[in-house]
């Protein structure tokens, strides 16, 4: 019996031998429900053990599904207190004291996360319209004439990305769905390609001023705050080391062509032909694509469906009432603007392809269920997610950790945006939430400091180790959706993809006690980001003084691909 089957064979008896321990554990013991009811372990540290667990089961047995699904249950057990019918109720149908969506069904017929799925679906279905229609294919055909190296193809991935900076989700999925063709051409693995569609996602839209992200950091600072949230926001970047130096970070290692870690076996592997190295992901079948696509196929619906779904959030912010697009985009609902902007571009793409005689209304029809089915994986994997973090939230770990943080912030204020930084990262990263993150944090920061660089100081690392932890949890959306834009099996996205974001973590924690340092002693914090960019670059050198680069394409190579 191989080494494999035991360790399967070992996991499988732990966890019937678990559920009859509970069984017995619970025929035991009595629970009493009522209005007052509260778990034993609320507000506890044992409140982040679900997540945990995820995570570590999620890297070790690379099952992704099951591994989401023992956390939701360990946090409906341990918020029933092991009462095994109130445990099952609660992760099905469970609401918190507020009435907000915590278990499954809830969760799924929440407005936003609904919104999202759809969207997803709409996505699936214009990507599978793009492919068929042909104009995925020309747009490679014209790339691989454009575009000579697999450094160009990472370095086009990397700004487009940073171009469609409105939204994180829209972003993940556009993104993949354009440069997958670009990249697998000049033979750039899977795993590289959800890395940059990442990287690009949630540490770009942190630092752009109209974004869903600008728009939620805006509305978390409280309004008797006497501070105003969107011009925090603006100066919060320079002090936001995490995405700026993720930026610097993806620049270096494709001009260099430095991979370290998981992700160089995934590098080298593809330079051989091998694409996904392991956990390949089943792509819906396209068929033929048509040969009188072209690339204003594929260009013009992404256009307009970037377009529309700007118009589409400011529209639900209120701009078309009066407001001013800012505040249209700081008042937005991103679930409902990005559902309108997805059908009205389905509905454009309809008409347009009709018109170019590149489709069929028969053919048209077979791509719905097509970009559907494209889409299950990771609408199971958020489905999963979003049950998770509800259990979570019904254990109190937000208001664990906001405790923690409140009490020891006093005696640590010169290096509170360190430890700022690295409570988000640890939150996000068992959550998987970063908005709920910064929602809980930025109060807590402003009743430490109500004005000055500090303060912005300190909510710049809140946001960033937000960000950071959410770019590094396999529980994250965000992270989901890199992995689904990619096609890119999510478990080695996530193998891959953290030690690379680890590593800008540290850099960013190290240039936030340098920061609040020089500002506490000071008053020199803005020096911290040209110290951050100097560490990085120096931790990259030595990374790659070890490391190694790839070898460098030879012209024969690019004859080939």
């Amino acid at each position: 019996m191989n080494k494999a089957r035991v360790k399967k064979n070992i996991a499988i008896t732990l966890i019937l031998l678990a559920v009859i321990g509970l069984i017995i554990y619970t025929l035991c013991s009595e629970l009493v429900v009522g209005e007052d009811y509260q778990s034993k372990f609320y507000a506890t540290w044992v409140a982040l053990l679900p997540p945990l667990i995820a995570i570590v089961l999620a890297l070790v047995t690379k099952e992704v599904y099951f591994s989401l699904l023992i956390g939701a249950v360990t946090g409906a057990l341990l918020y029933a207190n092991f009462d095994l019918e109130f445990a099952f109720n609660t992760m099905l149908f469970g609401t918190d004291s507020d009435g907000d969506a915590a278990g499954l069904i809830p969760k799924i017929a929440d407005s936003w996360n609904a919104g999202i799925l759809v969207f997803l679906v709409l996505l699936g279905i214009l990507v599978a319209l793009m492919n068929r229609a042909g104009g995925s294919s020309a747009f490679g055909r014209w790339a691989s004439a454009h575009i000579k190296t697999r450094i160009g193809a990472q370095l086009a991935t990397i700004a487009l990305g940073i171009l469609i900076f409105v939204d994180d989700y829209f972003n993940c999925l556009t993104v993949g769905s354009v440069m997958r063709p670009v990249t697998d051409g000049h033979k750039v693995s899977r795993a590289k390609l959800a890395y940059l569609i990442d990287a690009t996602a949630a540490p770009i839209c942190i630092i752009a001023p109209i974004s869903s992200w600008a728009a939620a950091v805006t509305s978390s600072v409280p309004d008797d705050a006497g501070i105003n949230g969107f011009r925090t926001f603006l100066k919060t970047v320079p002090y936001n080391f995490y995405a700026l130096l993720t930026i610097i970070m993806m620049i270096y290692i494709t001009v260099r062509r430095l991979d370290y870690g998981p992700m160089k076996k995934h590098e080298l592997n593809a330079l051989k032909g091998d694409l996904f190295t392991s956990g390949r992901v089943s792509e819906a079948e396209e068929g033929q694509p048509n040969p009188k696509g072209r690339v204003l196929d594929l260009v013009l619906p992404v256009v307009v469906l970037i377009a529309s779904c700007v118009m589409g959030m400011v529209y639900t912010g209120g701009f078309f009432e009066g407001e001013s697009f800012i505040d249209a985009f700081a008042n937005a609902d991103a679930s409902v603007g990005l559902v309108y902007g997805a059908f009205i571009t389905l509905v454009f793409t309809f008409f347009y392809y009709m018109y170019r005689d590149v489709i069929t209304f028969k053919e048209f029809a077979a791509c719905i269920p097509k970009g559907f089915m494209a889409m299950v994986a990771p609408i199971l994997i958020l489905t999963l997610a979003w049950t998770l973090s509800g259990m979570t939230n019904l254990l109190g770990a937000k208001i664990f950790v906001a405790d923690m943080v409140g009490s020891s912030a006093g005696a640590l204020q010169a290096f509170l945006p360190a430890v700022i930084f690295l409570v988000a990262l640890g939150l996000a990263f068992a959550t998987g939430t970063s908005w709920g993150t910064f929602g809980i944090l930025i109060p807590i920061v402003l009743g430490v400091f109500d004005h000055g660089t500090m303060m912005v100081m300190c909510i710049a690392a809140c946001l960033a180790g937000a960000v950071c932890g959410d770019h590094c949890s396999p529980i994250s959306d965000t992270t989901i959706m890199a992995s689904a834009g990619a096609q890119s099996n999510h478990v080695n996205h996530v193998s891959t993809q953290l030690p690379y974001a680890l590593t800008v973590a540290a850099v960013s924690a190290v240039t936030y006690i340098v920061s609040g340092l020089l500002e506490w002693f000071w008053e020199l914090g803005w020096l911290a980001l040209p110290i951050g960019i100097i560490l990085m670059l120096g931790t990259l050198f030595v990374i790659e003084h070890f490391a190694g680069r790839e070898p460098a394409e030879s012209a024969k190579t690019r004859a080939e691909e």
